[in-house]
């Protein structure tokens, strides 16, 4: 498959996340059926934001709107790589990986097998800062809000939830 081809012209996250899900299977032989992704608004914190994280109690995904609307509005060529990263991080820590270190790490390899060094996707992996400099990790024990509204993307998982018509 190509990736960057899929990636690059892919109109809806469901897309993307089934492009996440098609690589890590590829690449680790894994793969996390039932879960769901969200969005929702999930605010500032510590100087900085959380782009996603994994909800191991809800088998959950849930990205933060915020940099997504900021991406798209300041560097939209940017949109569909971003959110791949993301949600391959995000995935990586659904399989298992909780090591937050070790999932980084883990998705700058897969990253720089698929892409190379100097795409987009890799150099996000290595430093995402330089596109995100306000961007934050979840630290261990990181308690979202309890009143978020998430909004539900729907066609996730859809190899799993043919019967649905």
């Amino acid at each position: 498959m190509d990736y960057e081809k899929e990636i690059k012209n892919t109109k809806t996250i469901a897309d993307i996340f089934e492009i996440v899900k098609e690589m890590i299977r590829e690449y680790l032989g894994f793969e996390q059926a039932g879960l769901l992704v969200g969005l929702t608004d999930l605010g500032v914190h510590n100087n900085g934001f959380i782009g996603a994280f994994y909800s191991m109690e809800a088998n959950m995904i849930i990205i933060n709107k915020k940099p997504l609307a900021r991406v798209m509005q300041t560097n939209p060529s940017i949109y569909n790589y971003y959110l791949f990263h993301i949600m391959l991080h995000e995935y990586i820590h659904s399989i298992g990986s909780f090591d937050e270190v070790k999932t980084r790490q883990l998705v700058y390899e897969i990253s720089q097998h698929y892409f190379g060094d100097g795409h987009t996707v890799t150099q996000l992996a290595t430093n995402i800062g330089k596109f995100m400099p306000n961007l934050t990790y979840p630290v261990a024990g990181f308690q979202p809000p309890t009143d978020i509204n998430i909004d539900f993307v729907m066609g996730i998982d859809k190899r799993n939830t043919n019967y649905i018509n």
